[in-house]
């Protein structure tokens, strides 16, 4: 298994509890499916570089997980077919930038 941070923006439209109920749907996605959460943090709103789809603002959160290659496809097409996520990043750690980012939850 590898070792993924996935970073998605949820449209700010949504009221709170919206958003926190759609940032759970995707964390239990990735538990069901067998990844492990290493790490989970919500950044809340913030401002965007450029407009996307007319909004200048969104709401971030950042997950880190262990899951098998596989899950990933699964993962980025459910995050591309809902339509309260304005963009998602999802990024393999290597062996550096897991030991990066133990030593900072340290």
């Amino acid at each position: 298994m590898n070792q993924y941070e996935t970073t998605f923006i949820v449209t700010p439209v949504l009221s709170e509890g919206d958003v926190k109920k759609t940032v759970q749907e995707y964390v239990d996605f990735l538990k069901s499916n067998g990844a492990e959460i290493v790490e989970q943090d919500h950044w809340g709103l913030k401002q965007l570089a450029y407009p996307i789809n007319k909004k200048t603002t969104g709401i971030y959160h950042h997950v880190e997980y262990k899951a098998a290659a596989e899950l990933i496809e699964k993962f980025e097409l459910s995050l591309r077919r809902d339509e309260s996520i304005m963009r998602f990043l999802t990024v393999r750690l290597g062996k550096y930038a897991i030991k990066y980012n133990d030593d900072k939850r340290a």
